[in-house]
């Protein structure tokens, strides 16, 4: 009887010895992403048989490595569960922060009127040279029925702004005070918003061109400073 105690031990050990436990490992390729930005996680688990993930904002995935996007901000706890055979279990955790791109919201509005003119085209330079020289232009929108327009994925810096419509334009502005066309430094991860003002220009008095050249400015309009408006 001793003997068979004994033995039923031994084979207990032995099935035990058996049950390889998952080890659960992964990482990702950035820790900090914007909103909509893809984030890759490679899965770098051992003995597992198939894996689990928890990305901590309502979704899931079964996948062995995966790629993921996170459509609000916030920090999320990405939680991987790897499962042996057996059904032994072992988890891992990671931390990825995610935030706001960097916007820029410019709404186009006439000067005295103070209406939006829709369907503008602006265009973004760097500097108030290139904006002066038409060089270097950085990205072009068209400002929709509320005279707005939206750029995204830009950097925390100043940009002069060009707007130009068949019937507007922000050209004697910019002679007026370089201010009018010029945003602040933009807050990084966050909706920036400029107005730019425009003169009506569909009139006798002014001929109408995107070459900044051959503007006539329209007689008599004198402006306050960009920072009086």
């Amino acid at each position: 009887m001793k003997r068979l105690v004994i033995l039923t031990a031994a084979a207990a050990i032995m099935l035990s010895s058996c049950d390889i436990q998952p080890e659960a490992f992964f990482y990702a390729d950035k820790l900090r992403a914007e909103i909509g930005e893809e984030v890759y996680f490679t899965n770098e688990s051992y003995n597992a048989s198939w894996v689990s993930w928890d990305f901590g904002d309502g979704t899931c995935s079964d996948a062995y490595n995966v790629v993921h996007t996170w459509s609000a901000s916030g920090v999320y706890t990405v939680c991987l569960t790897t499962y042996s055979s057996t059904g032994s279990m072992d988890q891992a955790f990671l931390e990825v922060e995610i935030v706001s791109p960097t916007m820029l919201e410019i709404e186009v509005l006439e000067w005295y009127d103070e209406y939006p003119v829709q369907g503008a085209s602006v265009i973004l330079y760097p500097t108030l040279n290139d904006w002066d020289n038409e060089t270097n232009a950085l990205v072009e929108g068209f400002t929709n029925s509320a005279g707005k327009v939206v750029f995204t994925d830009l950097g925390p810096y100043v940009y002069f702004v060009d707007v130009w419509h068949s019937t507007h334009n922000n050209y004697t502005l910019r002679d007026e005070d370089a201010g009018f066309i010029r945003t602040p430094q933009l807050v990084s991860n966050s909706l920036n918003k400029f107005t730019a003002w425009v003169d009506f220009t569909g009139s006798k008095n002014t001929t109408v061109s995107r070459d900044r050249k051959q503007i006539l400015p329209v007689k008599g309009r004198k402006y306050p400073s960009a920072e009086t408006k």
